[in-house]
C-alpha cells in the first residue's frame, strides 16, 4: 500500500472513532430521558482500490481505505413495541373500569357514612312505627318525613350518577381532541423524518423517539395498529380503520345527541353529510362510528382495549331508568355501567313508591281491570275509580291520596266511560299517554301531605282504624318478588334488593380492580423486557466509551507512525 494511502486507514478511524464516542456521550446524557431509545453506531469497510485483477486467485488484489462511520441505529425490538401497545391499552381499558365502578360506590354513599340504604331503612322503620298506632298524627308526620327524605336521598344518588355521566362525557371529547392532537403531531413528525433521512446519510433518532412516545401513549387510548413505510413514514390505523396515513390525519369527529348532549365518536370520511343552509355539515354517522359497542367485551376477540372505549360503555347513550331494565330493553344498557345502575337504582325506587301507591290507591276504593270509555275504546288492566266515590284517602280533588306523586303531570286522567260516568285512570297505564313515568327523574312527595301528613288519617268511614292497609304496607316491604335485572333470578325483598346491587357493584368492582392488576403485572414484564433492549445502561456505555477512546487513541498512534516514517523517507533521501 502506498505510505500516504495509509493515512486513508488512520483518519477514518479516528473520525469514526470520534462519532462513536458522541453517540456514546448522547446515550449517557440521555440515560433517565422517558422514551428515549439507545443508539449504536454500526461502521462499514470504506471502498477498495482494485491494484490488479487475478482471474487465476481467489480475491483480487486491493487495498482498503479504512472504515466508515455507516449510521446510527435505534436499538428497539418490533414485536415488543406492538405487544407493550396492546397490553398498556387492556389495562387502560379496565383501569378505567375499576375508576367508575369506585366512583358509582361513592355515590351510592357506601364508602363515606351516608348510604342510601339508611334512608330506606328509615322509611321501613317510618311505616313499622305508624303500624303501632295508624291514627297518630305523630307517627303519620314521621311517615311523610321519612319520605321526603327518601326522595330527596335518591334523587341526590341519581343526580351524581348523570353528573359522572357528563364527567365522562366531557372526558370523551377530550380524549378525542387528544387522539387528533397526536395524529398531526405524528403526521408533522413524519415530514421531519423523512426530510432529514432522505439523503440516506443521518438517522432522526431522536424525532423518532417523540413519535415512538406518542404513538405509546396513543395506544392507551385506542386500538391501534401502526406501521413504518420504506420512507420512515409512520402509518396508524384506530379500530382497523385508517387513521395517519400517507400525507393525511383523519380526525375523529364528534357528534352531539339533541336530548342528552352525549358525544359519539365518528369517522366523517366514512359518514354521509348534507349541507344545512348555513354551511355547516349535517352528518349521519350510522355505520361511520369509531367503536362498535354492541360487540361482545372479550381478550379473545380483542374488544377489551383503550380508555376511550371503557369510558364509552361506562356512560352509555342515555339516562336510564326502571323502564330499561324490561327483558325486552335491558340488553341495550347490560353493558353500561352507569346506566344498568342507573335503571336499577331507578327500579328499585319505583318499586318502593309504586306499592305504597298501589297500597293507598286500594284502600281508597281503586280497582284494576278493564274500562270501556265512551267512544268504544277500552283500556286493558288499567286502575281506576268512579269519581263520585267517597272520601276516604283522596286528596283535595278527588283523586287517590298518594304518598309520591310526579312533578311534571298528574297521577290520573280524568276519562269518560262508556256509561256516561266519569271515572279517574292512572295515566301511565293509558296507552299513548306514557309520557311521564314514576321514576326518580319525575318524583316528589304529595304537596297535600307535607303540608297537612293527617289527612291522611288511616281512619276508615265507619270510625275504625284501617289495619289492614298498614299490614299490607308492612308487607310491601317485607315481601320477596323483585329482581335486580333479567338476568338474576333471586327475588328479594327492598332492603335485600338494596344490598345485592351494593354487592353487584362491588363485586363487579373487585373483578375488574383484579383484572386491571393482573393486566399492570403484564404491561410491567412487557415494559422490562423492552427496556432491556432500549433503554440506557450507563455502565455498558461507559464500556463502550473506553473502547471507543482506545480506538482513537490507536488511530491517532497509527497515524503518528505513518507521520514518522514518512519524515524518515524525506530525510533519508534528502540527504
Amino acid at each position: 500500500m502506498p505510505l500516504m494511502g495509509s493515512f486513508y486507514i488512520g483518519t477514518s478511524g479516528l473520525q469514526t472513532s470520534q462519532n462513536a464516542l458522541n453517540t456514546t456521550a448522547h446515550n449517557l446524557s440521555n440515560v433517565d430521558t422517558v422514551g428515549y431509545t439507545r443508539q449504536q453506531v454500526q461502521q462499514a469497510a470504506k471502498f477498495y482500490n482494485t491494484i490488479a485483477v487475478m482471474p487465476n486467485s481467489v480475491a483480487n488484489q486491493q487495498t482498503g481505505l479504512g472504515v466508515e462511520y455507516a449510521r446510527v441505529k435505534q436499538v428497539r425490538d418490533y414485536f415488543l413495541d406492538k405487544t407493550y401497545r396492546l397490553e398498556v391499552g387492556r389495562s387502560e381499558f379496565y383501569q378505567v373500569s375499576t375508576e367508575v365502578m369506585e366512583e358509582v360506590e361513592s355515590q351510592l354513599g357506601e364508602l363515606n357514612g351516608e348510604a342510601f340504604q339508611t334512608t330506606l331503612t328509615d322509611l321501613w322503620t317510618a311505616i313499622e312505627e305508624l303500624s303501632k298506632d295508624p291514627s297518630s298524627s305523630v307517627t303519620q308526620g314521621l311517615l311523610v318525613q321519612r319520605a321526603s327524605e327518601f326522595v330527596e336521598r335518591a334523587t341526590a344518588v341519581y343526580t351524581g350518577l348523570t353528573s359522572y355521566q357528563d364527567n365522562l362525557n366531557r372526558q370523551v371529547a377530550q380524549q378525542v381532541n387528544k387522539i387528533n392532537d397526536y395524529g398531526n403531531k405524528i403526521l408533522t413528525l413524519n415530514d421531519k423524518i423523512r426530510s432529514i433521512e432522505s439523503g440516506g446519510v443521518e438517522q432522526a433518532n431522536d424525532l423518532r423517539d417523540t413519535r415512538n412516545k406518542i404513538l405509546d401513549e396513543l395506544a392507551e387510548l385506542a386500538d391501534i395498529t401502526v406501521g413504518e413505510d420504506v420512507y420512515g413514514n409512520v402509518t396508524v390505523q384506530i379500530e382497523g380503520v385508517d387513521f395517519v396515513k400517507g400525507n393525511n390525519c383523519y380526525e375523529i369527529g364528534l357528534d352531539v345527541d339533541e336530548t342528552t348532549g352525549f358525544y359519539t365518536p365518528f369517522w366523517p370520511q366514512n359518514a354521509s353529510f348534507i349541507v344545512n343552509a348555513n354551511g355547516t355539515r349535517a352528518y349521519n354517522i350510522d355505520g361511520a362510528e369509531v367503536f362498535d359497542l354492541n360487540r361482545e367485551i372479550s381478550a379473545d376477540m380483542g374488544t377489551d382495549i383503550g380508555g376511550l372505549k371503557a369510558m364509552l360503555l361506562a356512560r352509555g347513550d342515555h339516562r336510564a331508568d326502571y323502564t330499561d331494565i324490561k327483558p325486552e330493553n335491558y340488553a341495550k344498557v347490560a353493558p353500561s355501567v352507569l346506566m344498568n345502575i342507573q335503571g336499577e337504582f331507578d327500579q328499585l325506587v319505583h318499586n318502593v313508591i309504586s306499592a305504597i301507591n298501589d297500597i293507598l290507591s286500594e284502600a281508597a276504593g281503586v280497582t284494576k281491570g278493564n274500562l270501556t270509555l265512551q267512544d268504544g275504546t277500552v283500556l286493558e288492566g288499567v286502575s281506576y275509580f268512579p269519581q263520585d266515590v267517597g272520601g276516604y284517602l283522596r286528596g283535595e280533588t278527588g283523586v287517590p291520596l298518594q304518598l309520591f306523586t310526579k312533578i311534571t303531570s298528574d297521577g290520573y286522567d280524568k276519562v269518560t266511560g262508556a256509561d256516561g260516568k266519569e271515572y279517574w285512570v292512572l295515566r301511565e297505564e293509558i296507552e299513548g299517554k306514557q309520557d311521564t313515568l314514576y321514576s326518580i327523574k319525575n318524583l316528589e312527595v304529595n304537596a297535600e301531605l307535607m303540608q297537612n301528613p293527617a289527612r291522611l288519617g288511616f281512619i276508615k268511614p265507619d270510625g275504625s282504624v284501617d289495619n289492614d292497609t298498614m299490614e299490607a304496607l308492612k308487607k310491601a316491604f317485607e315481601e320477596e318478588k323483585y329482581t335486580l335485572n333479567p338476568n338474576v333470578r333471586k327475588n328479594v325483598d327492598f332492603v335485600t334488593y338494596y344490598t345485592d346491587l351494593v354487592s353487584q357493584i362491588a363485586n363487579s368492582g373487585s373483578v375488574y380492580r383484579s383484572i386491571y392488576e393482573n393486566q399492570q403485572n403484564t404491561v410491567e414484564s412487557t415494559d422490562s423486557a423492552r427496556q432491556q433492549i432500549l433503554a440506557v445502561s450507563s455502565d455498558e456505555e461507559l464500556s463502550n466509551m473506553i473502547n471507543c477512546q482506545n480506538a482513537f487513541n490507536a488511530s491517532s498512534r497509527y497515524i503518528n507512525v505513518i507521520s514518522e516514517m514518512l519524515q524518515h523517507l524525506i530525510s533519508t533521501l534528502g540527504n
